[in-house]
C-alpha cells in the first residue's frame, strides 16, 4: 500500500508541475467570475499520504423531468398533514414499505450480559436460517406498526396478502390511504382486482397487459390512486421514495 501512495504522490506532483508550465489553460480561459473551488491550486504541495482515497466513491443523480412531480409531492404532503383530521372521519393513513434479505441468524451460544466496566458480549459463531422479508405499515397518526408481515419472499401475492390482512384489522375504517413507492408489486393486477372488489365496483377490468384497466403498470397505478376507492394508494415521484415516512 505504501508503494501505491508513493506512486500517486509522484503522479499528482508531476501533474501540478505541468499545470504551472501551461499559462494558457483553464485558469485564463474560464469565464469572469467563475470559480472552481474543487480544483487544487497548481502551487499546492504534492498530495500527502491519505489525501487520495480510491476506495471511496460518490453518486450523483440527474433525474428526468416528471410532468406530475409537483402534484405527487403535494398529494403525499397533504395526506400527512390531514392525517389526524382524516382519522376523525374514520380514514386511516399508512406509510408502507418492505425490508428484504434480512438474515435469520442463531448464535451458537447465548449473549453474556453487560456488567459494570464490561459491555455485553456476543458469540461470534452463528447458524444461518436463510433470509426473511418483512412488509411493514406505519400508522401516520399514532406512529404504531400495524399488521407486519414476515415471509421468505416479497412477491405480488405476498403484498396482496399483506394489504388484505391490514384492511382486516379495522373493518370500521371508511377508507385506507397507503403511501408506497413505485415497486411493481405495489401496482399489480392482483391488487387492482382486490381494490375493485373491496370498493364494490362491478367494472370490466380488462385483460392483463392487453386491454382495460389492467393493461399496463401505468393504468394499474392510475386506478389504484383513485381517491373515490375505499383503498387508495399514493405514489411519490420517481427517485423520491424518501417521502415515504417509514423509510426515514
Amino acid at each position: 500500500m505504501g508503494a501505491l501512495y508513493d506512486a500517486l504522490n509522484q503522479l499528482v506532483g508531476r501533474s501540478s508541475i505541468v499545470a504551472m508550465e501551461r499559462p494558457g489553460d483553464w485558469r485564463r480561459d474560464r469565464e469572469p467570475g467563475h470559480h472552481r473551488y474543487d480544483l487544487p491550486s497548481p502551487c499546492r504541495a504534492p498530495a500527502q499520504k491519505g489525501d487520495l482515497k480510491p476506495h471511496r466513491i460518490r453518486y450523483w443523480l440527474t433525474p428526468a423531468h416528471e410532468e406530475d412531480f409537483d402534484r405527487k409531492v403535494e398529494d403525499i404532503c397533504d395526506r400527512y398533514r390531514r392525517a389526524p383530521e382524516l382519522a376523525e372521519q374514520g380514514e386511516r393513513v399508512l406509510s408502507t414499505d418492505e425490508m428484504t434479505g434480512v438474515q435469520a441468524l442463531e448464535r451458537t451460544a447465548p449473549n453474556l450480559p453487560l456488567t459494570p466496566g464490561t459491555v455485553e458480549r456476543r458469540e461470534f459463531e452463528y447458524i444461518r436460517h436463510g433470509t426473511r422479508s418483512f412488509i411493514l405499515n406505519r400508522d401516520v397518526v399514532t406512529g404504531q406498526i400495524i399488521a407486519p408481515s414476515d415471509g421468505p419472499t416479497r412477491t405480488e401475492q405476498d403484498f396482496l396478502a399483506h394489504i388484505q390482512r391490514t384492511v382486516a384489522t379495522d373493518p370500521a375504517a371508511t377508507r385506507w390511504h397507503v403511501v408506497v413507492d413505485t415497486l411493481d408489486i405495489h401496482r399489480s393486477e392482483a391488487l387492482v382486482r382486490f381494490v375493485a372488489a373491496h370498493s364494490g365496483l362491478e367494472t370490466d377490468l380488462g385483460i392483463k397487459y392487453r386491454s382495460g384497466i389492467v393493461q399496463s403498470r401505468r393504468t394499474h397505478a392510475a386506478f389504484l390512486s383513485d381517491p373515490s376507492h375505499r383503498i387508495v394508494f399514493h405514489y411519490p415521484p420517481k427517485h423520491a421514495s424518501w417521502m415515504n415516512q417509514i423509510e426515514l
